[in-house]
């Protein structure tokens, strides 16, 4: 098939569809209506020997074959539009939305920071907020679904780019009026009572020393070190006691506030979950317990593209803010 013979417009019906499965919004987006948005893909089928697409209870299903040809053309059209893309970029005129996958502890301590910024800098910049533990984070990113995620990750494949935002330690979280809570904690406290901790995904799910691979990108799926955990607890001779595991970490001040249990968390959502009369405090951990680096992934299409280049600035800009600062240890 020769490259003469495809009328590009095409393509962009296809970019339309295979993301929003359904023809209306494609065509919406696209500025057509639905029957030229049919008619297109049809010309595409004759194009491409391939149905494409399945009309289904749940909308436009793509084909395998649709699904083979998908990252690969998204990455091209983008890199059209990168390339034509030669006004310089303009946050505070922009009207551009852009998609971050973040867990819930990300968003806690940095989107609202992030949001506050861009209400000063860029009124009209939108930010959609996607769970990054709980889709196929690197297929997203690689289909253009995801602008930046964030998060701790182990590998990034060659084809994403990635930055470092920030550096952190792990927080001791109990209520106020804790038995542990007077003075400094030492190891022997700590290891008398059980752990609330949090992990967005176990060894069901394919998690192997912590993180859980998905198309070359691992990404963090318990947020304590339980290595340090394990070896500091075995010179007491016990064992940890995880009697709680939870997804999210916006559910420990309430499983902590009427019990005596301890939760390992990153430091930055301790100050946060502290900041206040939240009946919560923070104690530097009785053992030493590695540092874990939060960064930005993207793919490495999006390297020179001044919209995301500013995005990524500005997110580099909050975290450094968020990062390596000691916990009190009382």
């Amino acid at each position: 098939m020769s490259i003469g013979k495809v009328d590009l417009n095409l393509l962009k019906v296809f970019d339309a569809v295979f993301e929003e499965r359904n023809l209306v919004l494609a065509g919406r987006r696209l500025h057509l209506s639905q029957s030229a948005v049919s008619h297109a893909l049809s010309r595409l089928r004759e194009v491409v020997g391939d149905e494409l697409f399945v009309r289904t209870g749940r909308g436009m299903e793509p084909t395998g074959g649709a699904l083979r040809m998908a990252p690969a053309l998204r990455d091209a059209l983008r890199r059209i539009e990168a390339t034509l893309d030669v006004a310089p970029f303009s946050a505070r005129g922009s009207q551009r939305q852009f998609v971050i996958a973040a867990n819930d502890h990300v968003t806690a301590v940095l989107v609202a920071p992030l949001a506050r910024k861009l209400q000063r800098a860029a009124p009209g910049v939108d930010l959609v907020i996607r769970p990054s533990t709980r889709l196929d984070l690197a297929e997203q990113i690689d289909l253009g679904r995801i602008d930046l995620a964030i998060g701790i990750f182990s590998q990034v494949p060659p084809r994403m780019s990635a930055r470092t935002l920030m550096s952190q330690g792990e927080a001791i979280l109990m209520r106020k009026d804790h038995p542990a809570s007077r003075g400094r904690l030492t190891l022997t406290a700590f290891a008398r009572h059980p752990l609330v901790t949090i992990s967005v995904g176990g060894q069901e799910e394919g998690a192997v020393d912590g993180f859980i691979l998905e198309r070359g990108l691992a990404r963090q799926s318990e947020m304590f070190d339980r290595g340090a955990l394990r070896e500091a607890l075995d010179a007491q001779g016990v064992q940890p006691r995880v009697r709680v595991t939870v997804p999210h970490s916006l559910a420990i001040p309430a499983l902590l506030r009427d019990s005596d249990m301890l939760s390992i968390v990153p430091a930055s959502l301790a100050r946060a979950l502290t900041r206040g009369d939240t009946g919560l405090v923070m104690r530097q951990p009785p053992y030493p317990a590695s540092q874990a680096t939060t960064r930005a992934v993207w793919h490495s299409r999006h390297d020179h593209d001044a919209a995301h280049t500013w995005l990524r600035d500005t997110v580099a800009e909050v975290a450094g803010a968020l990062g390596e600062r000691r916990v009190a240890k009382a």
